[in-house]
């Protein structure tokens, strides 16, 4: 069975470490991409981390409905 730390228990790199790989997997994934390019003239100038993170909301957001 996964063992999860408490927050405490984890480094900020390890943090960092986790955010990296999990934006890079999802700016990867083609929900993500095809939000992208729906989305293209709104996305200028947003660094990658903050696409993501617009992504995660908004997918949230439509799923709470």
């Amino acid at each position: 069975m996964a063992q999860f730390l408490a927050s405490s228990d984890r480094s900020v790199s390890d943090d960092a470490s986790i955010w990296q790989n999990l934006k890079y997997a999802i700016s990867a994934s083609s929900g993500f991409q095809r939000w992208q390019l729906e989305r293209h003239t709104q996305l200028q100038g947003l660094r990658l981390d903050q696409q993501v993170q617009k992504y995660l909301r908004e997918t949230l957001e439509t799923l709470a409905y």
